[in-house]
């Protein structure tokens, strides 16, 4: 009679964590083998479990995976994910068959649930934080073969239910995997997601709003995914108004959401190429800036001055990023990061501003002039701010040349000109019409001034000798009047 796996399987098999000679398992000692315990191959190992159903070899890939990365964890705080672990998960987790031939086996909608039950109750039970992150990633990282669709499929229906049922460590594993993950899978994740809370349940977006509090890590990722999903380039690729209402209520309530990443990511770290931002920054200065006229774009057909209902969301949300901007420079100058780091690059910004170029010339005939001036507006705050808190980092001269075909703008044309000294005139100094010279810079036309050497110190004056005493006057006689001496009034005339 075999033993009881610490599962809850009925089975033989318990891990034997020798690291060193790969991925080995043991069986008790039981009435047919009285000598003692044999070690079985993984292929033994994979034999055993083909003779389970697919639920419970599943569960038992599970434990023993976890046991074995708890041994490496013991000698190495870097565990490497083995190709033959992997191989186990793609087989008895994803059903993927080993054998070439073999028809891939799919779960059913039950056997489905309880996969995901038993996957959500692992990463609530395992206390360590390294051990649930490596698991997660041995689970869901993609490897470039025929098993990454069904990854992509189980995390987000594993992802999906750990926001239902406000599975915090899921929700952090997923966060991590956002950041180290490819972008063209995180968006994939990220559509998985707000389908099922945008679409396929009415209502449920109410579901997802709670995770706020729950994770905001996974928030911050979250939004920096769906910003890179919907990129408003198509009128497809608008976000829809639920999602766009939730996101603004969380950058809304507390705006320093957007910077968690890059707040907990070490400065040294560089952003792989392909891979998503550290804050959704600039996805969302994107959002606010193409929104007016993407929009109109839309409703082309209607008529001029149509009020868009969602166009007064992307204004709360434009007045939040622009607060999240001013909470960056406090901890920029804190960490002595300010005017060396910056998290919006200039060259993101050259296809935004191409795209709006382009936006503007298409809807010109429509008349447009308002959605264009709000866009415009919007883009000079985003730029103005931004290069004030150390967000941005590059010259004013950049900034002339990537917006100098953009329309006419007030407020751009401040923040391009801004603290510019323009070399003098030849001849004599005038000013431009309707030029408005920066308050720190002398006007336009006279030649800056040079500042003058210190001056010498003047040498110290001797004290004056003291002056002799004068010497004392002798008094004057005092005048009497003459007695009976009267003098006669005369009035004047």
């Amino acid at each position: 009679m075999g033993t009881v796996s610490p599962c809850g399987h009925p089975g033989r098999l318990r891990p034997l964590l020798i690291p060193a000679h790969g991925f080995v398992f043991e069986v008790n000692q039981s009435a047919d083998n009285e000598e003692g315990g044999n070690r079985l191959a993984m292929s033994d190992f994979r034999h055993a479990l083909q003779r389970r159903d697919a639920v419970s070899a599943a569960k038992e890939v599970i434990y023993h995976l976890d046991m074995y990365f708890g041994s490496q964890m013991q000698s190495t705080s870097m565990p490497m994910v083995e190709k033959k672990p992997i191989e186990l998960l793609e087989e008895f987790v994803f059903q993927v068959p080993k054998d070439r031939g073999s028809y891939p086996k799919r779960l059913g909608a039950l056997q489905e649930l309880q996969l995901l039950d038993i996957l959500c109750s692992y990463f609530q039970e395992q206390s360590k934080e390294p051990a649930r992150q490596i698991m997660f990633s041995a689970l869901f990282s993609p490897q470039g073969n025929k098993t990454d669709d069904q990854r992509m499929a189980l995390l987000g229906k594993l992802t999906s239910m750990a926001v239902a049922v406000c599975q915090v460590h899921v929700l952090e594993c997923a966060a991590s995997w956002l950041q180290r993950s490819p972008a063209v899978y995180c968006v994939r994740l990220a559509k998985a997601v707000v389908d099922d809370y945008c679409g396929l349940v009415p209502g449920s977006i109410q579901t997802l709003k709670q995770i706020f509090n729950v994770s905001p890590r996974f928030c911050c990722q979250f939004i920096t995914a769906v910003a890179a999903l919907y990129n408003m380039s198509t009128e497809e690729l608008l976000p829809p108004h639920e999602l766009l209402e939730t996101i603004v209520s969380w950058i809304f309530e507390d705006p320093r959401l957007i910077l968690i990443t890059f707040l907990n990511t070490p400065i040294s770290a560089n952003l792989p190429i392909g891979f998503l931002d550290f804050s959704p920054l600039m996805g969302l200065v994107r959002w606010c800036v193409i929104a007016p006229l993407a929009y109109r774009r839309k409703h082309k057909a209607a008529g001029v001055g149509q009020v868009v209902e969602s166009q007064s969301l992307y204004s709360k949300l434009h007045l939040s990023v622009l607060q999240g901007l001013m909470v960056l420079q406090t901890h920029l100058t804190e960490k002595s990061l300010y005017g060396r780091l910056g998290l919006l690059l200039f060259e993101q910004l050259v296809p935004l501003v191409e795209e709006l170029g382009q936006l503007c010339q298409e809807l010109n005939p429509l008349n447009a002039e308002q959605e264009m001036e709000v866009a415009l507006d919007r883009l000079a705050q985003a730029l103005q701010v931004s290069m004030a808190t150390g967000a941005l980092l590059c010259t004013r001269d950049d900034l002339r040349t990537l917006c100098a075909r953009l329309p006419h703008n007030n407020l751009m044309q401040l923040v391009v000109s801004g603290p510019v000294q323009p070399p003098p005139p030849p001849t004599h100094p005038t000013l431009t019409p309707s030029f408005y010279p920066h308050i720190h810079t002398p006007p336009l036309g006279y030649p800056t001034i040079p500042a003058h050497a210190p001056l010498p110190a003047h040498p110290a004056i001797p004290a004056h000798p003291a002056l002799p005493a004068h010497q004392a006057l002798p008094g004057h006689p005092v005048q009497t009047f003459i007695p009976g001496m009267t003098f006669p009034y005369r009035p004047m005339r």
